[in-house]
């Protein structure tokens, strides 16, 4: 089963390299059930890993200056303080058993397991939908700041607790909040995505026991995957391969929540 999770690991680079997005969603269900991690550090262990991943990605849209720096550093801000709050402090305080009756039991890693299938459903369905196409015309971008202090909050929590990088959330704000052109957004979001994943990592330090080697050569398979998938974007549609893909995730979100609720 290990040698099928580090499998995984370059499928998960490959999917990167291949959509821009939407393989990291598969990092946690791969430790979890494969590798046999808990839930809570395997949510930490993919924070490492998305980060990293994800830099490798924003590196390539920065030599092509597809990334917007200054937005980064608005959106990434609240999102870094509210990721790095969750792992430190609100992660480690929820209790072993939430709800807790005669008949039933809702633990930590269930709560965990489930709310991270809902996220994995919705990005699917993300991926599934057909994206209308949008005219863009050269503008000036401009900053709905409420909107996206809210919204980096919101998936600033949401990657705290899954370890997810949730560029399916930020790429359509950047497009709605900041005015942003589609692809711009995608390099601007790898960028935040990689930052706040590893410095929402850093809450994990001290707070749970880090396997440095095997997180390391897990995420240095996951990174070759990466460039091998970057290599085959050029001969395959990434649209089709995403369609197929956010099927596929769709099927182990709704497995996940069978497993956690209906087996166990």
């Amino acid at each position: 089963m290990e040698i099928l999770g580090y499998i995984f690991a370059i499928i998960v680079g490959l999917t990167l390299g291949l959509t821009g997005g939407g393989g990291s969603i598969l990092t946690v269900p791969v430790l979890v059930y494969l590798i046999g991690v808990s839930p809570v550090l395997a949510t930490a262990y993919s924070l490492f890993i998305v980060g990293a991943s994800s830099l490798v990605g924003a590196a390539s849209f920065m030599k092509q200056k597809l990334v917007h720096y200054k937005t980064a550093i608005i959106f990434g801000l609240p999102a870094l303080v509210a990721v790095y709050a969750t792992r430190k402090f609100i992660v480690p305080a929820v209790p072993e058993n939430i709800i807790e009756t005669s008949s039933f039991v809702l633990t930590k890693n269930v709560f965990i397991m489930v709310f991270f299938a809902i996220v994995m459903l919705l990005a699917a369905v993300s991926m599934i939908k057909k994206k209308k196409k949008i005219e863009e015309k050269e503008q000036e971008i401009k900053y709905n700041y409420p909107m996206i202090l809210v919204e980096g909050i919101g998936v600033g929590m949401v990657t705290g607790f899954i370890g997810a990088g949730g560029g399916f959330l930020i790429i359509p704000a950047l497009v709605i909040f900041a005015k942003m052109p589609m692809k711009l957004a995608v390099g601007t979001s790898l960028l935040i995505i990689s930052i706040k994943s590893l410095i929402g990592f850093l809450g994990d330090i001290g707070e749970q026991e880090i396997d440095w080697n095997f997180l390391l050569i897990f995420t240095a398979i996951t990174v070759i995957g990466i460039f091998i998938g970057l290599q085959l974007n050029k001969k395959i549609s990434a649209q089709n391969l995403k369609k197929g893909f956010g099927w596929f995730v769709l099927f182990m979100g709704a497995f996940i929540i069978i497993k956690e609720i209906i087996i166990n």
